[in-house]
């Protein structure tokens, strides 16, 4: 089984087709990909930036500890956590 690091990589030179399936691969592997996720969302930008938040955003629930956690540490990132988890929970931004 690939890494989240070696699929995020295959972003690089990817079409939208390749994109949506690469984020799909993502999903399928759940709760077990987030931590590496809020890890790289922290870290990478462009397509892999937003194909990591709309993974993050359809594992829904199961992300939101971790994205709590993260943005605990991380004041740069808090309002990335805050606005994925309004997104996860489905509540408009006040």
């Amino acid at each position: 089984m690939q890494t989240v690091d070696e699929i995020l990589n295959k972003l690089e030179n990817a079409d939208n087709s390749t994109k949506n399936e690469i984020e799909n691969i993502l999903v399928n592997i759940g709760k077990n990909a987030v931590p590496q996720l809020v890890d790289q969302l922290q870290v990478v930008r462009g397509i892999k930036r937003g194909v990591v938040a709309m993974t993050l955003i359809r594992i829904g629930d199961a992300a939101v500890d971790y994205l709590k956690k993260a943005a605990n540490g991380n004041k740069d990132f808090e309002w990335i956590a805050e606005y994925l988890i309004r997104e996860i929970k489905g509540t408009i931004a006040a």
